[in-house]
């Protein structure tokens, strides 16, 4: 039974990408990618009601746990899912708790 535990490093990188998703904010950013699927920075700002360099802060969290991927036009930088299991996870969550 033992052997079949998650390594160190798999708990780690589990409990870094919960600690990324305790907060509000990303939660937010992460079911606005769900429906909209890309978005620039500023769209996140707006959206969220929030500063360009708050949002950018999030965004930049959510890239560097590989989360959200990043693509550049010209001046502009958009967001999107790297895949769907943390937005699901997320989306989960809220679900469950609003129940």
């Amino acid at each position: 039974m033992k052997r079949d535990l998650p390594s160190d490093e798999a708990l780690e990188e589990a409990r870094v990408l919960f600690a990324a998703l305790a907060d509000r904010t990303r939660l937010r950013i992460l079911h606005a990618l769900l429906l909209a699927e890309e978005l620039c920075v500023c769209d996140v700002a707006h959206v969220l009601g929030m500063s360009v360099a708050a949002a950018s802060h999030h965004l930049r969290k959510l890239r560097h746990l590989g989360i959200l991927k990043l693509r550049n036009d010209g001046r502009m930088a958009y967001y999107a899912l790297r895949d769907r299991f943390a937005a699901d996870l997320a989306t989960h969550a809220v679900r469950q708790a609003a129940a």
